[in-house]
């Protein structure tokens, strides 16, 4: 009463200020009082569904939404845009500005329409991945007369003519991106370019364009970023195109473009002394010295990526004389780097944050000494299978690059315990990988777990040495670690996994193949890890019943959405129905990957029941890709039944070929027809 008595007293301005510094929990400070619960109510701009049923309710109660994200809500269709917009006040789409519906496939041209007329303010629109769109959806697009923002990424119905529509329509647009688009030719971007003249942002990545829509995109006198991943009919013609256009042009993406060469991508640097960034990765042999160069008229370069060149010590020369402005230079796979090359650069580059040596396995401690030395402020340091690499040389990145905030040491197979000493000095990291590092051990963990207290992601994989003692150090001390990977770190039994439950903020956790752990040390997980979102347990065998039973328990308190992975965990017939049923009853999610915003399910080669699987599919309300092949104890009219009770949320379905004939042709057609795309094996 007394906390809240003293909110009370504070102007809604100061609750708004408190509000802004908590952003990340907003949902727990709004339980704090009325004050706090109003107020947030009233500031909210953005919200995230998740199941469409809440959609209405929450529109009515935040009123003053400016972004909505459909992206996660596998039932959206026209029919229920349709109901949102025909129910009670549709007052909530006059002040939206951005709409999110990324794989929203369900959703027609029609259903898009009405969303698109019914938000008069609409700036920004994002329908990446909905594989299925074409010109009658772009043409919906086209009715957003102020849209200035627009993903159409992998809308692979998209031809000429809806871009035609889109540039007509829309011609404020600053941003657009179209990777992926392949039926969009020179005809469409040139039109683009003459109605489109706001352009500062345009991806053109993986189109089958030639050199002659480089000669349109040269008109946009404000394009700043061109993106033009993996166009491999453009050459040196097109990029001469842009040598005299787009003069504010600050940078430029032609990776994997493979009829590039050298002397093209001078032709755009010379042209452009205002450039910042350039990607040029896995498209050049090489590096020529007229290219580089020509770097040394770019005052303001601070980003350099060229993974995979060929490159040498003189070349990494001229780029540390010439660039003293980079602030990230990417080298991974580049074959010809050298501790001489990555001295020389770095010595003249020291205002590096990030540096990407992945896969540069000639470099040694010496290189990283200098690294150490020359660039202080050093945020990122990637050297993956630099397995070269020893303490002698963390011993300096410790001691100098207190700024470190990610180091990525995967394969490094000179990285032991004593280096992990010296790495702990850098307190500010928040991001480790150290799988496959197989010479550290709980020791070295102690140390890390001491000293890095802001430690949010930790890799282990494959960590064999890590046992029980390790995880019990990084329990205590990295208490915000929310994500943690541990499979096959085999030494970790039950009594680690109770250890890890006190890591209250962790979100993703990987189990796969440890042997010694059992339901125990789940059940422990389950009850205390409440923000648990995704968890692996592939081949963890000795994972009965009652650690399903505790998840299924746990479910509400343990997080919105919870991830067992089912993928060869263990033979279906080991789960009684009793417990599927809890857990489904629950709310448990079953997930085969990492990420909770494409939910996933992979049954193939599993004993599972008719019964089971009808029951599965129909109460995983946010399905959104099965895979179901060989289930051998499954009927063709169980699985007929399966699909028709997920019919309309799902995306993508893998099924048996030799059913291709037997499953029946209506349901196939209503799957084809919702945008769900079928995937035979």
């Amino acid at each position: 009463m007394l906390s809240e008595s003293v909110f009370c007293l504070l102007t809604e301005d100061l609750l708004i200020r408190i509000l802004d510094r908590v952003n990340s929990d907003r949902k727990s400070l709004r339980l704090v009082c009325k004050e706090f619960h109003r107020v947030e109510s009233t500031t909210r701009k953005t919200i995230r569904i998740l199941r469409i049923e809440f959609l209405l309710g929450l529109l009515q109660k935040y009123c003053n939404i400016e972004s909505l994200d459909l992206s996660v809500c596998p039932r959206i269709d026209d029919g229920a845009v349709s109901v949102l917009l025909s129910h009670g006040s549709v007052n909530w789409t006059r002040r939206i500005k951005r709409l999110v519906l990324s794989r929203a496939t369900g959703l027609g041209y029609v259903g898009l329409e009405m969303l698109i007329r019914a938000c008069p303010l609409l700036e920004a629109v994002d329908v990446s991945h909905c594989c299925g769109y074409g010109d009658r959806e772009a043409s919906a697009l086209s009715c957003a007369v102020r849209l200035k923002e627009l993903n159409m990424d992998k809308c692979l119905g998209v031809t000429d003519i809806g871009l035609a529509k889109i540039a007509v329509g829309c011609s404020k647009l600053e941003s657009l991106s179209l990777k992926w688009c392949l039926e969009i030719s020179d005809l469409g971007i040139d039109l683009l370019s003459k109605k489109c003249l706001e352009l500062k942002f345009l991806d053109v990545s993986y189109l089958k364009v030639t050199s002659e829509s480089l000669r349109s995109i040269a008109s946009l006198l404000k394009l700043e970023v061109f993106i033009m991943v993996g166009c491999y009919l453009v050459d040196d013609v097109g990029l001469r195109f842009l040598e005299k256009g787009c003069p504010l042009l600050k940078a430029i993406d032609v990776s994997r473009c493979n009829c590039v060469s050298p002397s093209g991508l001078l032709s755009v640097i010379s042209g452009h002394e205002g450039l910042e960034q350039m990607d040029a990765r896995y498209c050049l042999s090489e590096l020529s010295a007229p290219l580089i160069n020509g770097l040394k008229n770019l005052n303001h370069l601070n980003i350099i990526r060229i993974n995979g060149v060929r490159v040498s010590d003189f070349i990494l020369q001229i780029i540390g004389t010439n660039c003293k402005s980079l602030v990230e230079l990417g080298l991974s796979k580049c074959i010809g780097v050298t501790n001489m090359g990555i001295m020389q650069v770095v010595s003249g580059c020291g205002n590096l944050k990030t540096l990407d040596l992945t896969c540069c396995r000639s470099i040694t401690d010496v290189a990283i000494s200098t690294i150490a030395n020359s660039c202080p402020n050093l945020a990122c340091l990637k050297l993956e299978s630099c397995d070269m690499v020893t303490e002698v040389g963390l011993y300096q990145l410790g001691l100098s690059c207190l700024m470190l905030e990610e180091l990525d040491l995967t394969d490094c197979s000179g990285v032991n315990d004593i280096a992990l000493k010296y790495i702990s000095r850098c307190s500010e990291l928040v991001r480790l990988k150290l799988g496959l590092c197989t010479n550290i051990s709980d020791i070295g963990l102690a140390h890390i777990a001491c000293n890095c207290t802001k430690l949010t992601e930790l890799d282990l994989y494959r960590c064999v040495r890590i046992g029980d003692d390790g995880l019990a150090a990084l329990a205590t001390g990295c208490n915000k670690l929310t994500m943690l990977n541990l499979s096959y770190c085999n030494r970790m039994t039950d009594t680690g996994l109770k250890c890890i439950s006190n890591l209250g903020e962790l979100s993703d956790l990987e189990l796969r193949a440890i042997p010694n752990i059992t339901s125990i040390g789940i059940k422990a997980v389950a009850i205390n890890c409440k923000r648990l979102a995704n968890l692996d347990l592939k081949h963890c065998e000795k994972i009965n019943d009652s650690g399903f039973w505790a998840l299924a328990f746990y479910a509400q308190n343990l997080l919105q959405v919870s991830g067992i992975n089912f993928t060869q965990l263990l033979p279906l017939k080991q789960i009684s129905n009793d417990s599927i049923n809890v857990m489904l009853a629950k709310g448990v999610q079953v997930l085969t990957q990492h990420s909770y915003d494409d939910v996933q399910i992979n049954m193939s080669y599993c004993n599972v029941s008719d019964h089971v699987l009808c029951l599965l599919m129909s109460n995983l309300k946010r399905l959104q890709d099965a895979k179901l092949v060989h289930l051998t104890n499954v009927t063709v009219q169980g699985l007929e039944l399966a699909l028709r009770s997920c019919c309309g949320r799902i995306k993508k379905v893998k099924l048996q070929s030799s059913l291709r004939f037997s499953i029946s042709s209506e349901i196939l057609e209503t799957f084809n027809a919702r945008g769900c795309k079928i995937r035979w094996d």
